[in-house]
């Protein structure tokens, strides 16, 4: 309802483009008034010519603007004074009519000044939050297009990667040049989706079933659910969602290829909470196989979990695997 009543006072003044109607309403307004003062004169004391006329004046500005309140002032202090100030229907002047004028025309004025400028700050105010809500617009357009170039670059960049690699007849480089355009490709991907245009923080469940989703469909694999449990009104702040994306990435990446390797079902579970009132704690929880005999991360050449343990301390944090009936890798972080 504020926001009807606001577009409707913007509106004003009414017939802008219309004077002569306009002036035709003021004069209709100047008219009510004197009809409502006749009406009342059988009743009212001597005195009070104007009572009926400075509302009329009032309603005459804020509706049709201060020109044609203007013009039910001049009608009503005319009507005022033919009818109203002794001798009654008659212009007489003296110097008692000259004080009741000069008090008329000082009130008359006053109250139409004070809607003019009022009407004035409406509209300058209008404008302006009009130019902001188009600076706003085209400000988040341009993010969005800038997001867009980027992740299309990276998607180019995966490919060319991908084409590099039909040329190169080492496995193990092979390997190296997929992983890469993988990576890339993902970065690409959830990039759109990862930052606000307002700086605003994301919310940790979208942003985690939208990424395991991605990357279970990529992996082809029907066999394998997974759920996330996010403790409410945790954020994730946008400088961090790159390399929060890729370490969750990689975790649930060598969950499928590791833990439910051979076309093994399973169930992934993602959760993301306190873990103390300084620390938060993020683990992703497959039902695979589990860690081989004798593994040790700090030891192990896996170029994801190397990159993992990289970003993780960028975070300031700190990445773990545990075996507990399958794989857990647990990134402890400062809340």
């Amino acid at each position: 309802m504020p926001g009807k009543v606001q577009k409707q006072v913007e509106r004003l003044p009414l017939l802008t483009g219309r004077p002569l109607l306009a002036a035709l309403g003021a004069l209709a307004i100047a008219g009510a008034g004197l009809a409502m003062r006749l009406l009342a004169n059988p009743v009212m004391p001597s005195g009070y010519p104007y009572v009926t006329f400075f509302p009329m004046v009032v309603i005459a500005s804020f509706l049709l603007g201060w020109r044609n309140g203007a013009i039910a002032a001049v009608a009503s202090g005319l009507a005022a004074w033919y009818f109203f100030i002794a001798p009654e229907r008659s212009f007489h002047f003296d110097g008692g009519v000259a004080m009741a004028l000069v008090f008329y025309v000082f009130v008359v004025a006053t109250e139409v000044l004070l809607i003019h400028w009022l009407q004035v700050f409406v509209a300058t105010a209008a404008r302006e939050r009009e130019t902001s809500r188009m600076l706003a617009e085209n400000r988040e357009l341009l993010f969005r297009e800038l997001q867009h170039r980027v992740s299309n670059n990276l998607q180019v960049v995966a490919a060319l990667l991908s084409l590099q690699k039909r040329d190169i007849t080492d496995e193990k480089a092979r390997a190296a040049l997929d992983e890469a355009a993988t990576r890339l490709a993902l970065i690409g991907k959830i990039g759109r989706q990862l930052h606000d245009p307002n700086g605003a923080q994301l919310g940790m469940k979208p942003f985690l079933d939208s990424l395991c989703s991605d990357l279970l469909e990529a992996s082809g694999r029907t066999n394998i659910v997974f759920h996330s449990d996010v403790t409410d009104g945790i954020t994730l702040d946008p400088e961090a969602a790159i390399p929060m994306a890729l370490i969750v990435a990689e975790s649930v990446s060598n969950a499928i290829e590791h833990g439910f390797a051979d076309d093994r079902s399973g169930r992934i579970d993602i959760r993301f909470g306190r873990s103390s009132p300084n620390r938060v704690m993020l683990e992703v929880k497959d039902s695979g196989r589990g860690l081989p005999p004798g593994f040790s991360l700090e030891n192990s050449k896996s170029l994801g979990l190397r990159i993992a343990q990289t970003l993780s301390r960028q975070l300031g944090g700190e990445f773990m695997l545990l075996d507990d009936g399958g794989t857990t890798a647990r990134l402890m972080l400062p809340a």
